[in-house]
């Protein structure tokens, strides 16, 4: 199916600029059927899995078609469950940014009548609701449908299965018969083909199949985490598992520039693939993936495209795919050419609907494991250090070790102490190492921090182990040194340190102010770690 480009499509500049914000590239294959047919007028039938873009397939043309100078409702999108009813609002409301004098109101049992009603009576022409709380309004004479144009129902065989289809039937029989109608479900069973002989006129039919899909060498897991926490988790990661190389792939060119500088920032060798470089850029930033000058590429779908990497060891899903089926290209890039490999997902609120449909789409088992904490994270330092120990021990050629702590057990002290010190003083050792490496603004493992133009980057000796966050460092160097809190950028906080940048111009103060402070109580010491 030929995938067509949003600027292709023959929409208003409003809704250009809105999908330009929302960073989206290219339409998924049931947009790209859906969205020209619908703008037609024509009645629509689609078989697609939740996942595969509906929202924006069907809001496009339902929000083109809205005379914003008429206040009554004129589109009313059905749904099963209220939490759907929200998510297709939110979405909703991000195409309709830039349309002035539009508004959208999601309708849902749990929340207070009163409220709908009063937003009703102000002028709304767009209505997302479950079937029952559209029916309330009905009997209440709150919502009336004398102006609708255009019915849409989403996953309508969720909506039958849930005792909806007289609701369903109610509605579309007050609605006026000069309207179009799209219905979009996930099955075709024998009730929802009923409505659609029913209700709809010479419907344009499309199907988008699961395709047959072989993953057998890669690991799927998935972790529940805040939207805000996936940089940190993603790093935690990154350094347990130490991936020679890895793609992290985000829904949004917007998307990747930010999670780019958060990494960059952190001192990993990041590096961006996004539609809006051109093919020089892009064979630039391959060949730096290829030749290890980078070891984590960050990509939107569409440009990840013809990535022919054999050795990626690891895929992450910052954000879970708009297109479900961007979820095998994805998870391709990495168990290649016999190897194994792992896919990470990262879920957040109403996200675990989408992951089951992955797992249904691509018939296999996303085990969850729980996110990794810094007392874990430090565990598979000392487990690491055990595994090397052992294979030191047997290589043997420890003669002149074994006379050294013969002298030490002469002198008084206990076998036992003696290898507890030596362990300490190895891990004390690669603690220092790590630190020394972020004053140089590297990291172990080979990362390295390129840096931006502008920018100064600070090391200070406090973190997560002082009880220290990002904020607090922030508000410190924003209360003391007078600069807005803005300014300070690609703030990392470590176990026993830190590092954030400010613009050049405030880097003299900032080592002159902040060296004499303490945050939390804790005095500080801010050292120059690079310059950007």
């Amino acid at each position: 199916m030929k995938k067509l480009k949003f600027n292709t499509l023959d929409i208003s500049e409003q809704l250009q600029k809105a999908i330009a914000d929302m960073g989206f590239e290219e339409a998924t294959g049931i947009q790209s059927v859906a969205i020209p047919k619908a703008m037609e007028g024509v009645d629509l039938i689609g078989q697609a899995q939740t996942g595969t873009g509906k929202t924006i397939a069907f809001g496009i043309p339902a929000i083109e078609k809205v005379d914003t100078s008429n206040k009554n409702p004129q589109v009313i999108i059905l749904c099963p469950t209220r939490e759907l009813a929200i998510q297709v609002s939110e979405e909703m409301q991000r195409l309709a940014k830039y349309k002035q004098d539009l508004r959208i109101l999601p309708i849902y049992g749990g929340q207070p009548i009163g409220r709908q009603i009063r937003s009703l009576k102000r002028g709304t022409q767009i209505i997302i609701g479950t079937p029952g709380r559209v029916m309330d309004h009905m009997r209440r004479g709150t919502l009336k449908l004398d102006n609708i144009d255009t019915m849409i129902l989403d996953e309508a065989d969720e909506m039958l299965n849930m005792g909806f289809r007289e609701d369903i039937e109610t509605i579309l029989d007050q609605v006026p018969k000069q309207r179009q109608i799209m219905l979009f479900s996930a099955t075709m069973p024998r009730p929802i083909l009923d409505i659609s002989h029913k209700y709809l006129k010479k419907p344009t039919i499309f199907r988008l199949k699961p395709k047959d899909i072989t993953i057998d060498k890669v690991e799927q897991l998935y972790y529940r985490v805040g939207k805000q926490d996936r940089t940190e988790v993603l790093s935690r990661l990154i350094e347990i598992n130490n991936p020679k190389r890895s793609i992290v792939f985000c829904n949004t060119k917007k998307g990747v520039d930010r999670l780019v500088g958060q990494l960059q920032g952190m001192g990993y060798l990041a590096d961006s693939l996004h539609g809006d470089l051109n093919q020089n850029a892009r064979d630039m930033v391959m060949d730096k993936l290829r030749t290890g000058k980078i070891d984590i590429l960050v990509a939107t779908d569409i440009a990840a495209r013809g990535i022919d990497v054999d050795d990626i060891e690891a895929v992450f899903n910052y954000d879970l795919p708009q297109d479900i089926e961007y979820y095998i290209h994805r998870i391709g890039r990495t168990g290649r050419a016999g190897r194994e490999g792992k896919a990470y997902n990262f879920v957040y609120g109403r996200q675990m609907q989408e992951l089951k449909q992955i797992e249904r789409y691509t018939k296999s088992k996303i085990k969850e494991e729980k996110v990794p904490t810094i007392k874990d994270m430090a565990q598979i330092k000392t487990n690491q250090l055990y595994k090397d120990i052992g294979k030191t021990i047997s290589g043997g050629n420890m003669r002149d070790y074994h006379n050294h702590v013969g002298e030490l057990i002469k002198q008084g002290y206990d076998l036992s102490d003696i290898a507890a010190a030596l362990f300490k003083m190895q891990m004390d050792y690669e603690e220092e190492t790590e630190i020394s490496s972020v004053r140089q603004g590297s990291k172990p493992n080979n990362h390295k921090n390129p840096g931006q133009e502008g920018m100064v980057r600070f090391f200070i000796n406090v973190g997560k182990q002082q009880g220290i966050n990002a904020g607090d460092i922030v508000g410190a160097v924003a209360g003391e040194v007078g600069i807005k809190g803005q300014s300070i950028k690609d703030v990392s906080v470590h176990d026993r340190f830190s590092f954030f940048e400010v613009p050049k111009q405030h880097s003299n103060s900032v080592i002159s102010i902040m060296s004499k402070k303490r945050i939390k109580g804790k005095r500080v010491n801010v050292e120059l770690a690079k310059a950007r």
